[in-house]
């Protein structure tokens, strides 16, 4: 165990536990233990994606203003690599290596380390999830396949990443629905609260029509909830509603920040509550509300 602890260090032995783990305290680990002579300027001809990469998508706009600072500052934190047969594969810091392609860059800091594939696997899912860009289709692809690659329950995986259990299964849940109506979720045309809804109905040409209402129309989710609401429509599960705030306004306004920024909000006693897992996630929450720190 201790030959494990100092090869892989303590960030990724999180990895292989049900504890809840945060992702960039393996990769800020991986990097505080590593001398500056171990960090090698590496060919980006020569780096491939992690092949267990879930994310499919990638902000443009975000990529070119990482670019933009690249040109400026440089790299400031080096990637993690491992050798492969032909180059190497990334396992952490993809968007700066596309971000430094686009900068024009030719090489780029490196720590390269081994990991088996079971590793990269996890290593890839585990820090995708954890970013706060990815989409929900893919975030509940990353889910599903730790939950078969580990084997764990949904409570587990729900310990594992700081989610509600509710979070998780609904994301689940959006795997059900038919792949044009995946694509609307992926490209932001329905928000996860439309495709929530959508993904408790059983007909599959219901779905996607209802999903083209949404988009056509513009409903909202309320909307979309009444609709199918009634016996008319057959459903997986009974659509659930959270029952109504002392102000029913409130309601409306709890629904309306959780879809702006992703997490639950409560707004009681002339107060608004928006809880986070994270600095990252408390940094990703505060540039939603453009709300900006001068350092």
């Amino acid at each position: 165990m201790e030959t494990k602890r100092k090869a892989l260090g303590k960030g990724l032995e999180q990895l292989f536990t049900n504890e809840r783990i945060n992702f960039d305290n393996f990769e800020k680990d991986i990097v505080r233990n590593t001398s500056k002579n171990d960090i090698k300027e590496i060919n980006l001809d020569e780096i491939r994606s992690n092949p267990y990469q879930p994310r499919k998508t990638f902000n443009e706009e975000s990529l070119n203003e990482l670019a933009a600072s690249i040109k400026e500052h440089g790299v400031v934190e080096p990637i993690i690599v491992k050798e492969s047969i032909k180059g190497y594969e990334l396992v952490a810091g993809e968007r700066r290596t596309k971000a430094s392609r686009l900068a024009g860059l030719k090489t780029i800091p490196a720590i390269i380390r081994n990991f088996n594939d079971e590793q990269m696997m996890e290593i890839a899912l585990i820090e995708n999830i954890q970013r706060e860009d990815l989409n929900p289709i893919d975030e509940a692809k990353g889910y599903e396949a730790i939950i078969i690659k580990l084997g764990l329950t949904q409570e587990e995986v729900s310990k594992k990443f700081g989610k509600s259990r509710s979070y998780i299964t609904n994301l689940l849940g959006l795997l059900r629905l038919p792949e044009n109506v995946k694509k609307y979720v992926q490209d932001k045309s329905i928000s996860m609260g439309h495709a929530r809804v959508l993904s408790k109905i059983e007909d599959k040409e219901k779905i996607t029509e209802l999903a083209e209402k949404i988009i056509n129309e513009k409903l909202s989710v309320r909307e979309i909830e009444d609709l199918v609401s009634g016996n008319s429509v057959k459903k997986n599960n009974p659509i659930t509603r959270v029952k109504p705030s002392v102000n029913p306004r409130y309601q409306i306004y709890e629904n309306t920040m959780r879809e702006l920024v992703g997490t639950k909000v409560k707004i009681s006693n002339k107060k608004v509550e928006i809880p986070f897992d994270s600095e990252k996630d408390l940094e990703r929450i505060l540039e939603i509300l453009n709300v900006k720190i001068d350092d």
